[in-house]
Formats: C-alpha cells, structure tokens, sequence
C-alpha cells in the first residue's frame, strides 16, 4: 500500500514464489506462495511532489543528490520535476526496498542557462526506504536577493512493484521492440511476412464457398440488445428477496485438497495440453507503455496542462526516470505488511483481488463505477465490454441498467416528454428508479459483489450528488464520462438505439420513433453538466480507437488502475478475430497431455487446410497477422500461411501440466490417484504439482486480452485447447467455472466478430 509524509513502515509480505513448471489441462505455473521478505523481487516505486499555487517567472523545479536519484551534486546534471497539475510538479523513481539512504536537495532552475539556480534553504533531505526521514518540511528558496521568500508543500509517496504486475508489463510494437529471454527463449517475436505465394496442394481442399464449412454454435445464445445483459432487478421482481451469488472466484481459493466445489468430471477428449520450454512468469517489456501510479491520480501517459487532472493521449507516453510499466504494474493497496499466506492454489489472477479483501476499508473495497453521458454515446456498450473483462479476471461484477428498471416500473413507451427537464413528475420518477437501481447495487454489494457498473445518463450534478450519498460507507464511485463529438458515429448509434432498443420495440415507424429520440436527446442536452466532481475517468472521442483521449482524476488502486488501462486500449472499430486449435498432434492420437510433438497426418492436412482457407477469408486484408505459441505444433500449422507477418507468443503456450507432463489420464488416475480426485472435483483451480491452473492461464493471458483488445486490423490466433477455451470464455462472456469443459474441438475455426452491435460468433469446421 503506498504511504506518504514522513518514513513508515512497508514490512514483510507473501510474494509468488518461482514454482517450478510443466504442463496439462488444469494447473498453476506462478508458483506457490512462499513467506519471506516482501523485497523479494519487488520494488519501491517512489513519487516526490512539490505543490505551489504560482511559480515565479521560468524557473522549473528539479531535484539533485546522490545515487540512484542524480549521482551527482553537480546542479547541471539535476534532473526536471514534471508538471502533473497546474500547481504540482513530480518526479518518479524505482529504487531497490534495501536502498542506502539517499540525500538530495530541491532546487529551481531557469530556463536561461546563463542564470544561476536558486537553492532550497536548510540541511539535506534523506530518504530511507522509500520514504523522508523525519518530519516533511516545506521547501524554501530565497529569490530576488533574498528579499522573497518562495515555499513549497513537499509530497512523498512509495508503492511497492511486485513481481506480479512487472510480468504484465510488456508491448508488441515493432518499432521499439526489445525481446527479453529466457532458457534462450523470446517472451515473443516476430517474423515478417514473406511474400505472398501459392500454396501447394492446398487449394482442392477448400472450396470457395466458406459458408459449407459453417457449423452451430454450442449452446449459442441469441444476440441481445446490450442493455437487457444487464442484472435483472431485483427490487422489482422480487420484492424484499436476498441477492445470491455464483461462487467467488476472486477470494475463497482452496487448495485442490480441500476444494469444496463438487465439479462433475467431464471426459478428456480431444486433450491438448504440454509443458511450457520457458517461465511464463515473465513477459516483455517494451518502453512506450502506459504507465501508472497510485500518487493521487493514475496513468502518466503524455500530460497536458488543461484545467485539473490531466489527460491521456491515446498511444503517447512520456518517458520516466526507470523502467516503463503498465497500468496494471503497481500493486497500489496491496498489503505487503500482511502475514497472511497466500492460498496455496490461489493462481495469479486472484492474487491482488484476494489481497484487496484482506485490508482497508468496507467502502474501498467495493467498487461502482458509474456511466456518465448523453444518450447514444457509447455509454451501454463500454459498460457490456468493462463487466465482461472484469468478470473474466475474476471480480465478481453485475451489470445495472436503469433503463431495464425504467421500462418496468413506467413503461416501454415513454414518449420523449418523459425526459424534459421541466417535467417534476418525470424528474421524481427517473430518479426513483434510479435509487432502486443504486439500492441493489448496494443490497448485491454487502452480498458478496465486488464490482458495479450503474448504466444511465446521470447527466445533472443533483443525480450525481444523490448517487454518491447513497454510496457513502457502501462503495467507493468512480464516474466514467462517455463523451463523442463525431456526428456521424452519434447519428449511427441513434439508428441502432431505433432499431434496438425496447423502448421502440412497439413503434413500427422508424422515423417516427427517430423524430421521438431526437427530441429526447435535446431534452437531456439541456440540462448536461459534465463531470467536475469525484473520482472520474473520462473518455473523450475514443469509440473510433483512434486520436481519442482519456482523463482521469483522483484515480487510485490496483483495480481502477487495470480499468483504466483497459480503457485506454480498448475501441469499437470491427475486426474479426480467428480462433483454432493447432493440428492434429502425435500426443493428441496417444492420448498424452503436454509435451512439445509434431503434427500427426491429419494435423499436416490441416494446417494445409487452415492456410487455405486464412488467404480466401482474408485476402483483403493485408495488414491481419497470425499468432502462434512457441511449440513447434502451432508454428506448425501456421507454416504453410503465406503473406501475413506471424507472432509468437510464450503467453499462448499450453497450460502446464507440470509432472504429469506426457501422461495420459488413465496413467495419472494409477498412480497418483489423489491428483486424478483433486482435478475432477474442480478443474478450474486444480494445479498438477509445478504446474499451472486455468486461472493461472487467465492471469498471463491478460496482456493478450489487451492487445487483441487494442487491434484494428485481423488475429488470427492458434494456439491449444486450454489457452483457447480461456480466450473464448472472455468473448463469449462465460462464467469462470465453465472454462474447464468448454468444447474446443480439432480442425474448427471460431471467428469473433467484434463491433459496436456487439460480439458475434461463426463456427467453421474443415475436417471431420
């Protein structure tokens, strides 16, 4: 947890250890939680801040002293305080927790080279463990021949990296691509596409009529209108009724000896699943990356100097003092005072959500994030894509549309003169339904709910202020502001909301329910006032993905952090994503999981097949690439695919299976028939001893979530049944506890279809 003021104490905690690894269908490869010091691996990420309503003509803060700060005394070498507000300048630094006692000075430096820098008054500070010895005192520079005296508030904080979060930091970008190995193995690389060219053989193979490949989706739910995902309303439906919730994934972890979940086992077809040749634990690390702190306000990404907060310019990053990390890299409020044991099964996914329940406050525990904006800005939508992600990394997070609660308490068919703003009866009955909203929320929150999403306009500051009443000593609410300027993107939303939403559903004239809408919107936009107070993230002309920006204020946490980073890299703009399984490999026909074998014969056809089939469906896009594991049964397949560049992925390897590594089923359930017992009662966080578990799959997959989130163009990505059955439970918005036994057959493409109306699927199977 990161202090500030004068030096505390950041003692011991449980930190992941570096378990061994290996590989199969159901294990955890961070390694067990060991007790010991909490340096073990980590840093201190320290902030020093100095805060002035005015600066006095163009001096510029900076900061000169000792090693690691400046290692020179010299004013010349002192290095530039950042400005992150208009009053507050900053200067970050990652320093070992054990460091000497590192003494430095404040000074203010003209742009003017020629005049001398103005020394702050008083004896050196000293910094020891990432924070000021002693009382924080002002700093005092005497100007204009002394007769001036200048004071400034001085700010320390230190957080603590844990290695953790430094294995999500990384970025695929190939004009600052900087590969880190290990066992002489690249965390990822890149081959470039060669020319394109005809594939042998493969052409008879495929017909040119894709749709005969098309089979069902299993179990395929109908395509819904965004908001009706929301939670069903409980205050309305079932009056006075208790929330239930499904099992907790993000706390309550067991060892897979004492599991409590009853799981039915499934039967182990098609099994795909091998040891990984390198540590997963570690993952790229590429300079231009979000960066994030816990220092009052998150993200420093390139800052701009525009009212308070700052923004984020998407893609941009300002260079750091140290090593670059992404949003989700401090692990702001994890309690590594603790002396609590990690759970031995605990997986990494859960790691800091499990730590955020052992410490703080009720309030800060549970989190609303609250949607701000006009009508068809994008706001249900971005609330669809935020619960599916932090449902998929385990938070327990519910939906809560207060149109569903508007339609049935009111009526579907509220004319536009429901919404105006001088309308009492509408004001009382909007806000009535709004409360019952917020109070289930509230009701599901004490029930075991971690996260929510509250889904309405709230375009007044009254809603805003009623909402953050409700919320005091319950939640914590972070508002996120949905803002668009582009008249076409908001004209495209509205024929979507016409053609969606049940609020037109009975209207069987579009343009009169258009003209109704219309006149709804300049009813809210009357009386819009953005958002100035709180906690708040706002997304500013982002739907497109491109030269949008992001601000946020007073933004801290571990959990705000992985949203806001989340965010900043996700978009609207359609692309398909192609899922397979690798071919047909030598283990798959024995029946043996892990290992690293070749393809089989069938596996040769397809991948023949794959080929065929990825130049028909993509032959219009150039700029698509192919992603790969590093085992030779994914490189493979992806082999005979000509003329787009392909990626290889340590992140996409197989789950671990760690010493059943090359084993079949039947041979684990002889001999260690405790193992066998332990996985089929839950397979979702069973580990094979040094192997990984299916949450810890999840958990080195986020990077590949984010990216494939930040994509414009084509992925196709073919890796095994494991990894797949992860990625695909994130799309398909699956609970957790069904990631284990999801069907992820052979020689089956799964297209995703991601777009503003949505994730659609399409299934093509090319070989029996």
């Amino acid at each position: 947890m990161g202090t500030s003021g004068s030096k505390g104490d950041v003692g011991g905690a449980a930190l992941p250890g570096d378990g061994g690894m290996d590989g199969d269908d159901g294990s955890g490869g961070a390694g067990r939680a060991v007790m010991g010091s909490w340096h073990g691996g980590a840093q201190l990420y320290v902030s020093l801040k100095m805060e002035k309503a005015r600066i006095i003509g163009d001096l510029v803060p900076h900061v000169y002293g000792s090693e690691p700060i400046i290692g020179s005394w010299d004013p010349a070498h002192a290095l530039a305080m950042e400005r992150e507000l208009a009053s507050m300048w900053e200067l970050s630094f990652v320093v070992p927790p054990d460091h000497e006692t590192l003494d430095f000075k404040f000074l203010l430096k003209p742009k003017d080279e020629a005049t001398p820098c103005i020394i702050e008054e008083g004896p050196t500070r000293l910094l020891t463990g990432g924070m000021l010895e002693g009382d924080v005192r002002l700093a005092n520079f005497k100007l204009n021949g002394n007769d001036e005296v200048v004071e400034f508030r001085v700010f320390n904080k230190a957080d603590i990296v844990s290695p953790l979060e430094l294995a999500a930091s990384w970025r695929v970008y190939k004009e600052n691509f900087q590969p880190s190995m290990v066992r002489g193995i690249p965390d990822i690389s890149i081959n470039e596409a060669p020319p394109h060219a005809t594939e042998d053989g493969s052409g008879s193979s495929l017909e040119l009529d894709l749709e005969h490949y098309v089979v069902p989706t299993p179990t395929a739910p109908p395509t819904e209108y965004a908001a009706n995902l929301a939670a069903t309303p409980a205050s309305l439906i079932q009056p006075g009724a208790l929330w239930t919730n499904d099992m907790l994934l993000s706390d309550g972890i067991q060892s897979p000896s004492s599991g409590s979940a009853d799981f039915q086992d499934q039967s182990d077809h098609n099994k795909d699943t091998e040891a990984p040749v390198a540590d997963s634990s570690k993952k790229l690390q590429v300079s231009g990356m979000v960066e994030s702190k816990s220092v009052g306000t998150l993200i420093s990404l390139q800052k701009q100097e525009k009212q308070k907060g700052f923004y984020v310019d998407r893609g941009v990053v300002s260079p750091k003092l140290g090593k670059s990390f992404s949003a989700c890299s401090l692990a702001s409020g994890l309690n590594f005072g603790s002396t609590k044991a990690m759970p031995e099964a605990a997986g990494a996914v859960a790691a800091a959500a499990v730590a955020d329940r052992l410490h703080g406050s009720k309030e800060d525990r549970k989190l609303a994030i609250v949607l701000v904006g006009l009508p068809a800005r994008g706001k249900t939508f971005t609330a669809v894509k935020l619960t599916r992600y932090l449902r998929w990394l385990g938070h327990e997070t519910k939906h809560f549309n207060v149109g569903k609660y508007r339609r049935l308490k009111h009526g579907a068919n509220q004319s536009a003169d429901f919404f105006r703003p001088d309308n009492q009866e509408g004001i009382e009955a909007r806000n009535e339904v709004a409360a019952l909203a917020m109070e289930d929320m509230i009701d599901w929150m004490h029930g075991g709910g971690q996260v929510g999403i509250f889904d309405a306009t709230n375009s007044t500051s009254k809603r805003r202020q009623m909402l953050m009443k409700m919320a005091e000593g319950n939640c914590k609410i972070i508002f996120l502001e949905t803002i668009c300027n582009d008249r076409n993107i908001i004209e495209r939303n509205v024929r979507l909301k016409i053609q969606q939403s049940p609020d037109y559903a009975d209207q069987p004239d579009y343009e009169a329910g258009l003209q109704d809408f219309l006149e709804r919107l300049t009813n809210y936009e009357k009386v819009y006032e953005p958002v100035e107070e709180g906690s708040y993230i706002k997304m500013i002309d982002m739907v497109k993905g491109e030269g949008g920006q992001l601000q946020v204020n007073n933004i801290s946490g571990y959990l705000p952090g992985r949203i806001v980073f989340f965010l900043v890299n996700s978009h609207l703009a359609p692309r398909p994503i192609l899922l397979t399984r690798h071919g047909e490999s030598l283990h798959n026909v024995r029946g043996r999981v892990g290992g690293d074998t070749v393809l089989s014969e069938d596996g040769e056809l397809y991948a023949k097949k794959l080929a065929n089939f990825i130049e028909k469906r993509l032959k219009s896009e150039k700029t698509a690439t192919i992603w790969t594991s590093t085992l030779q049964r994914t490189i493979l397949t992806a082999t005979p695919i000509v003329g787009f560049p392909k990626i290889q992925w340590r992140a996409l390897d197989e789950i671990n299976s760690g010493v059943c590594d090359g084993m079949t089923y039947e041979e684990i359930k002889k001999i260690m028939p405790e193992e066998y017992e332990s996985r089929k009662k839950d397979k979702l966080r069973y580990r094979y001893p040094r192997g990984e578990s299916y949450l810890d799959v999840i958990q080195r997959l986020e990077p590949v979530i984010i990216e494939l989130e930040r994509q414009r163009a084509p992925v196709v990505v073919i890796s095994h049944q494991a990894v797949l059955r992860a990625l695909y439970s994130y799309f398909a918005d699956r609970p957790l506890r069904e990631v284990p036994d999801m069907e992820m057959p052979l020689h089956t493409i799964i297209e995703i279809q991601m777009g503003v109306t949505g994730v659609e699927e399409k299934r093509y199977k090319l070989m029996d």
